[in-house]
């Protein structure tokens, strides 16, 4: 039988800036102190770091007492402590909230602002904003909008609850439905379903279809679509329901069709990166709307986001 793992234990530190502590499990291994062995794991944080963040306490245990340069190593318990926080680019555009009761928050996300901490981006996040505007300082993230990604996305009020909503995404118990400006093929027969399997690699940026069983699948349609103008090449707006979650699953079946989505850096080709700040030319894709059976309450959700993808309402001032 397969032994249960126990739980962590609460942060003993409050959040910064809306932005949790981190929590390290301490591995097995021949590490005699709790310093020698943060000393390896954070050794690309700066010659003195480590022992500077001992002597202020800015490491505890799960306790909350604080881990000091002798506390011996035991193998399976938790050390926290908050990252520095480096300066951030504010996302210059609003996180409306247009939903939210006693369990659920659904925000209409912005192009730019991640979800969720990752990276170099962590007070800059639509989970940190929401937790300082609304003072939910538990509040989780249900599922996952990619960054350049604009649209509804979904979080937890009660941690207890949060596996319930996950599992609603897991199991495809959510009706997704998405828009995306891309060009105009008029030989491109729509609706249609596109299936692939879709491989994203650890440490590569865009993901590949590759030979083997669909694990990605996606309803295409056309919704409107327009001519070519003097300073506009033709485009359309299309629908897209996805049927799975694969990562960038509707910016690779685009691109598959020959219609790559207008500002994709990643398909069909990777882009230089562009500095932090340049909120010019946004992905046109967004997720307009959600729909499910509340696992908790019972009752039947339907959202839909207000936003519009701006090289549709007018190109040229997009493409600038």
């Amino acid at each position: 039988m397969r032994r249960r793992r126990t739980p962590p234990p609460p942060s003993p530190l409050p959040q910064r800036a809306g932005v949790d502590a981190v929590r390290v499990r301490l591995p097995a291994g021949g590490w005699g102190t709790v310093r020698a062995y943060l000393l390896e794991r954070l050794s690309g944080a700066g010659p003195g770091t480590v022992d500077a963040m001992l002597a202020a306490g800015e490491f505890v245990a799960g306790d909350g007492h604080p881990v000091t340069a002798d506390t011996p190593y035991h193998p399976g318990t938790y050390v926290f402590f908050h990252r520095d926080l480096r300066p951030e680019v504010p996302v210059p555009f609003p996180l409306e909230v247009v939903y939210r009761d006693a369990h659920l928050v659904v925000a209409d996300k912005p192009h730019f602002l991640a979800t969720t901490p990752r990276g170099g981006h962590v007070a800059e996040t639509a989970l940190a904003r929401l937790r300082r505007d609304l003072d939910l300082p538990a509040l989780g993230a249900a599922h996952r909008l990619d960054r350049l990604t604009a649209g509804l996305v979904m979080f937890t009020v009660r941690p207890d609850e949060r596996g319930a909503y996950q599992a609603l995404f897991r199991d495809r118990r959510v009706r997704k439905e998405y828009e995306a400006v891309a060009p105009y093929a008029p030989q491109l027969a729509l609706p249609r379903t596109v299936r692939s399997r879709i491989l994203k690699e650890r440490g590569v940026l865009a993901a590949r279809e590759i030979p083997g069983e669909p694990n990605a699948e996606t309803l295409v349609d056309e919704a409107a679509h327009r001519p070519a103008t003097a300073t506009a090449p033709a485009l359309a707006r299309y629908r897209l329901v996805p049927r799975t979650g694969q990562t960038h699953q509707l910016r690779v079946h685009l691109n598959t069709l020959g219609v790559p989505i207008l500002g994709d850096p990643l398909y069909p080709e990777v882009a230089p990166r562009v500095p932090p700040g340049d909120f010019r030319r946004p992905l046109q894709l967004l997720a307009r709307e959600l729909a499910f059976t509340d696992p908790v309450t019972g009752r039947e959700h339907r959202f839909r986001s207000a936003r519009s993808l701006a090289a549709w309402e007018a190109y040229e001032d997009w493409a600038q």
